[in-house]
């Protein structure tokens, strides 16, 4: 199967000098590749999750709307596989993975205080990149909608992503 299947790049992190919290997925699944987009697929609960962090609403926004407000609060996205092969989205299919310097990165944040990841895939594989950072690393339920656990359920653990954005 990896051989045949297409290999799969991550999109270029989203971040300024000002973030102090950045949430990274594992690789975006099709509709996000498709779209050229974060969290693109209607199902995915990233952005009304992650609205309800920021303290406004994004699911009406467009895209471009959506990544300023997030900068804008202090957010920042990324994802922890720089390529992959894998058929479909899930993160179990997941082979070949080549993963996202996230210690290098984090290293160009000056007011980086915490890393979130989405999912539990997202925190086996970059986690380990970042064991000697000072940031608070997180492992937060997966926005996907594979996560079969309702948005009430994960909302507590998102919520608490607030800490470390305030001012």
């Amino acid at each position: 199967m990896p051989g045949s299947t297409p290999l799969k790049s991550s999109f270029p992190p989203v971040v300024n000098g000002d973030t102090r919290l950045l949430i990274c997925g594992s690789l975006p699944g099709e509709r996000s590749l498709a779209h050229r987009q974060y969290y693109a697929h209607p199902q995915n609960q990233f952005w009304p999750l992650i609205s309800n962090v920021i303290g406004r609403d994004l699911v009406p926004l467009p895209y471009a709307n959506r990544l300023d407000a997030l900068l804008e609060a202090r957010v920042g996205l990324w994802d922890v596989v720089a390529t992959a092969r894998r058929k479909g989205s899930t993160d179990a299919a997941l082979a070949d993975i080549a993963p996202n310097d996230l210690a290098a990165l984090a290293a160009t944040l000056p007011h980086l205080r915490a890393v979130a990841f989405n999912g539990a895939t997202a925190f086996k594989h970059g986690a380990r990149q970042l064991d000697r950072s000072p940031a608070t690393l997180i492992s937060l339920p997966s926005s996907s909608p594979l996560h079969t656990i309702g948005i009430v359920a994960k909302l507590p653990a998102w919520l608490a992503l607030r800490d470390h954005i305030a001012r």
